[in-house]
């Protein structure tokens, strides 16, 4: 086999596949050149998406389409791209952007913006700052059989940001913690709800995404190559909560996920040497 072939091989057998039985992710385009590292993405009220990229990159929001193609970006004021991960939205359409991606534990200013629905119609809006801590983090980094406070993922529901962390314990336990913080501009220590266990396999199982669907009954965790779909809980507590676990057959460095329905998800990979760069859609049972 010639290295060319060889390379094809490699990228085709990487990419988002398109398998049965679970389902498959539908492209529906790829994102702007300048756009390579999408780490989240939610809905607006026209049908669009707000996306944003992680550490190292601009301040900004973008605005894109279905299709993956920008239509417009927005700097953010009073606000910084320490390592932007997550966005999510609430029912009056202020915007949050989740600045709390802590790789390797060390980080003592963890905050999420919040950006109204009046600053986003602003050429450079505005951002409120909800800073918060970990308060059952001891030591940063702590030991590594406790490192459980690099960040990901949130939701917002009914006046509180429901964060769910991205577990990098060695040996790997498999849990992601479940914290909440008030939707409300200030200084918090997070509140701790519960632990939920996805699996043992930490390539498979840290939460990379979340999202809650329009009706408030399904949070999407995404994680490398699949998304658990939780159902059953009653928030803030999920003593009664259901995991679903979804092979999206995928092993692109997928990163983000949203909800465009209650049955649709929208999710989003990196570019990386295996491709990327993508817009899927994902159509649940």
């Amino acid at each position: 086999m010639n290295k060319i072939a060889l390379i094809f091989l490699v990228i085709m057998t990487q990419a988002c596949a398109q398998k049965e039985p679970q389902g498959s992710l539908q492209p529906l385009g790829k994102f702007s050149k300048k756009l390579k590292e999408v780490s989240g993405m939610e809905t607006t009220s026209n049908g669009n998406l707000w996306v944003i990229e992680d550490s190292g990159n601009a301040d900004n929001i973008y605005e894109v389409n279905q299709k993956g193609e920008t239509i417009r970006s927005k700097k953010i004021a009073h606000a910084k791209n320490v390592d932007w991960e997550d966005l999510t939205t609430d029912i009056d359409g202020n915007l949050y952007i989740g600045d709390f991606g802590n790789n390797s534990n060390l980080r003592k200013d963890l905050t999420i913006y919040k950006i109204t629905q009046k600053q986003l119609d602003k050429k450079e809006p505005k951002a409120e700052k909800i800073a918060f801590r970990y308060p059952q983090q001891n030591g940063f980094p702590p030991e590594k059989d406790s490192l459980y406070f690099d960040t990901e993922g949130f939701i917002h529901w009914q006046g509180y940001l429901y964060i769910f962390t991205k577990n990098r314990t060695r040996p790997y336990d498999g849990k992601t913690l479940v914290y909440r913080v008030p939707d409300q501009e200030g200084s918090y220590e997070a509140e701790l709800l519960d632990a939920l266990f996805l699996c043992d396999d930490q390539n498979r199982c840290s939460v990379t995404s979340a999202d809650i669907s329009p009706d408030g009954k399904t949070i999407a965790l995404l994680s490398y190559g699949q998304v658990f779909l939780v159902t059953g809980y009653d928030l803030p507590t999920f003593t009664k909560a259901v995991i679903t676990t979804i092979d999206l057959f995928c092993s692109t460095q997928i990163e983000s996920v949203c909800f465009l329905d209650n049955k649709t998800l929208l999710v989003a990979d990196e570019q990386n040497v295996f491709g990327g760069r993508g817009l899927y859609s994902y159509t649940l049972d």
